[in-house]
Order: C-alpha cells, then structure tokens, then sequence
C-alpha cells in the first residue's frame, strides 16, 4: 500500500468539488472558519473556483469538475485535498479523471459520502491509500471537537488510538451561525450480531454503501484484485449507509456477495446508518444477519463513523486494529 507524504506545519490543503458545492450562507460561512481554524494550526486552505457555485446538486459540469481536481492533484504546493461537500454526481467525473496524474502526484485524498466514489477508486485501482473522514466544511465547526483532531493527527502520520465516543448527535439542532458544533444527545452503543468480544487486524476498505452499490460491476471496479492482493492479510469492509433502504441494503449485499467482494473478509463494519425505513418492516438488524450473518465474521454495526457524526477517521486501504467489546471499541491504523 502506498501511503501519500503525511503532513507538517505549514502544508497547504486543497479543496474542490467534485459533488456539489457549498452555496448556502450558512455553510459558506462555516467554510470561511475553517479556513481560520486550519491556518491556526498551520495549515492553509486553498479552494478551486467551483467550491462556492452549484446547481441542482452540481458544482459544475462533470468534465470541469474533473479539471479543477487535476488542478489540485498536479499542483506541487498543495499536500493534500479534502473534498468540499458530498451530493449525488460525482460518478458523473469518473470518465474525465486522469488516474495516471494521480499515481504520478500522489497525495492525500479525503471525504465521505459522495466522494467515496473516487476515494474507493483510487485505493482500488492505483494502491494508494485515502481517508474516509470530514468534508472541508467540518473545519469549520467551533469549537473543535476530539474527532478532527484526530482527523489531523492521523493526515500528519500519528498511530493514534480511535476511541469509541460516549454520545453522538441523533438530532441535529437548527443552524444559526453554521459554526455550531455537534449536538450530543444520545449514548454510543456499539452492537453486532453476537460477537461479545473481539481484536481483528486486516487491510481496511470502504465507504458510503450508496456509492459502492452503484460503482460494484462497473468498468471502474477494481475491487477483485484489491481483495486478492491483500488475502493474506484479510480485509475489513466498513459500511456507511445515507440513504438506502433495510430492502436495498438487502440486495446490495447479495450483489456484493456475487460480485466475489466478500471473499478473504475478516470482519464487516457499519457505522450509524443515517435511515433505517422498510417497506415490509425489517428492522436494520434483521436486514444484517439475513444478509451477512452466514459469512461467518464478526458484524459490528452503529459506529462512529459515516453520515452520523461524530465521525472516526478510516485509512481506505490502512492496515489496522480494530477492538471490540460490549457497546464500544477502538481502531487504530498501522502504517503498512
């Protein structure tokens, strides 16, 4: 695996959209503390010009949008990119992309949600190592909580430990500033289907099963050979799921199944799922081990990461140690 320079003070970040943009005040206000937070830190934020310019759902065209990521991926003086907002289009970029200016100017890759439609891409096909984590914005929460510093630590090269939090946000407050930080107001409680206890290390890959669903069976799946290089050491697939159904999350994992993705699994991962609806009234643990249970690997669902903050910062592509026990745990990643 191929890890990107880790940062130092006084690195540079770049940022675009490769989704939508960030077009409400209220974000945009947001995105200019993060700015301020960064450089406080040490760090500079640099934005392309789509970053504030979107329409229906879409900063740009595709083949545009594509354009201003090159920018970023062969500008020497930028360390590394955090992708600006998730959406609905990115896949739209993916016949545009330069994959070889990737592998040529390689550097750190981060977002979550829609992005994981070239963050999973990117592991997959080049072997380089990208971070499932904070969109740009998030930077701009005041104050900070523990998870983006623990998002910095791990782009500066830390093996931090990713201890499971007491609380996270079930229900988020109304924006008046957009700085707001997160509302915790329910207990964490990590669950799986019957493990009681467990410490699996393996090759980490993943990221919003909506966008997985969509890339699984494509010219740009590379997935199989991803599996099958890391075998010997196991892979760890971590699920984050926006928008499907228990019925879609259902069918989705049986086209993983065919598709041969679960092959070599050590352990399946799911963070807080952002819905959890049913037409026939299937609960989203009955939905798990219908689907997954007959694997055979432990299933751990409701962690910190994915759609429902606060969110753990995930190496797609990092070897790491995930522990387990009653309602928590910890993850730590290794660098190789």
């Amino acid at each position: 695996m191929k890890y990107p320079k880790f940062l130092k003070e006084t690195n540079t970040i770049g940022t675009t959209a490769l989704s939508d943009g960030i077009i409400d005040s209220y974000k945009q206000n947001r995105l200019d503390n993060a700015h301020k937070k960064l450089e406080e830190v040490g760090f500079s934020l640099v934005e392309t010009e789509n970053v504030r310019t979107g329409q229906k759902g879409r900063s740009s065209h595709a083949k545009r949008r594509a354009e201003e990521f090159h920018q970023l991926v062969e500008d020497e003086k930028i360390d590394a990119i955090i992708i600006a907002a998730g959406g609905d289009f990115l896949l739209e970029t993916l016949p545009y992309i330069d994959f070889s200016k990737i592998a040529k100017h390689p550097k750190w890759i981060q977002g979550y949600s829609d992005p994981t439609g070239i963050l999973f891409v990117i592991t997959t096909k080049l072997d380089i190592a990208t971070i499932y984590s904070h969109n740009v914005a998030a930077f701009g929460m005041e104050p900070w909580h523990s998870s983006i510093q623990d998002n910095i630590d791990i782009l500066k090269g830390k093996e931090i430990v990713q201890n499971s939090f007491s609380q996270y946000e079930k229900e988020e407050l109304e924006t008046v500033t957009g700085l707001e930080g997160y509302h915790l107001d329910t207990p964490v409680e990590w669950k799986s289907l019957g493990t009681k206890k467990a410490t699996i290390e393996g090759r980490f890959i993943g990221g919003c099963i909506d966008l997985l669903a969509e890339l699984a069976g494509t010219p740009f799946d590379y997935t199989a050979n991803f599996i099958e290089k890391y075998k010997d050491e196991g892979i760890i697939w971590f699920f984050d799921n926006c928008d499907l159904t228990n019925e879609d999350l259902v069918r989705v994992f049986w086209k993983f199944k065919v598709c041969g993705w679960f092959r070599h699994t050590k352990a399946i991962l799911l963070g807080r799922s952002a819905t959890d609806s049913s037409f026939y009234d299937i609960s989203f643990h009955e939905t798990l081990e219908d689907s997954l249970k007959d694997l055979g690997v432990p299933v751990i669902y409701d962690m910190d990461f994915g759609h429902i903050p606060p969110r753990m910062t995930i190496i797609n592509g990092g070897y790491g140690i995930l522990s387990f026990q009653e309602n928590g745990g910890s993850i730590q990643f290794l660098y190789k």
